[in-house]
């Protein structure tokens, strides 16, 4: 991929929804295909489990489910621990939770982080940690309970593995919104964020892998032909 393909958090959002209202591709299959690809990257990297994906209310969040299953289905050991209470999911993220739990996938909601102990004891058995959090939307500090769960994460033994961008990085300056997970890989998808061209940022990304999600070609061309 060429370096200047890099998209802003508008642009992003772009993407997504012109692919789901002009061209008909449904969200739910958007969030179907990052979550194979970031299931496929995993066992490109050997991971045998257990895996510990940490959910957010988001997209992000459903991607999580989506790869929960994918890892469930391959016989790989997987966890989910929803920082929200699963009432709060809409959508497309609310549909897949709905799939894994009929899976009968283990799922611990602590929206509040009520439970830090339990949460520590969930990422201590941890090979990998999917960080499901936060994406690519958040402006501001990082608020509660995220914050704490951040620094929790990356005290924890496990490599990590973010969705998108880590959480806490702001999408468009590669720079920390307060706790920001600090990943050894960084899916991301349809193309690199615009802040990952801050070299501060690579601190916590590591190594960046560009995944498709279905989105046509067009769409990234016309905005990067934009910029």
């Amino acid at each position: 991929m060429s370096p200047i393909e890099r998209l802003s958090r508008e642009e992003v959002r772009s993407v997504d929804q012109r692919t789901i209202e002009e061209f008909g591709l449904p969200g739910i299959a958007l969030m179907e295909n990052a979550g194979r690809g970031v299931f496929e990257l995993l066992v490109s990297l050997k991971a045998q489990g257990p895996i510990k994906i940490c959910a957010g209310k988001g997209n992000n969040g459903g991607d999580g489910f989506v790869i929960a299953r994918h890892l469930d289905n391959a016989g790989i050991p997987v966890e989910v621990y929803l920082l929200t209470d699963p009432e709060q999911l809409t959508g497309d993220a609310a549909t897949n939770y709905r799939v894994a739990s009929r899976m009968g996938l283990s799922i611990q909601a602590d929206p509040d982080l009520q439970d830090p102990e339990r949460f520590r004891a969930f990422l201590d058995s941890a090979e990998w940690i999917v960080d499901a959090l936060l994406g690519t939307g958040v402006q501001g500090e990082v608020r509660e309970p995220f914050a704490t769960a951040i620094r929790m994460m990356n005290a924890a033994p496990a490599n990590i593995l973010a969705i998108d961008l880590p959480s806490g990085l702001d999408c468009d300056t590669g720079l920390p919104l307060g706790e920001c997970i600090v990943a050894s890989q960084t899916a991301t998808m349809v193309a690199e964020k615009l802040g990952f061209a801050e070299p501060k940022s690579q601190q916590y990304t590591g190594t960046v892998h560009v995944l498709g999600i279905g989105a046509p070609r067009q769409i990234i061309t016309e905005l990067l032909q934009k910029q």
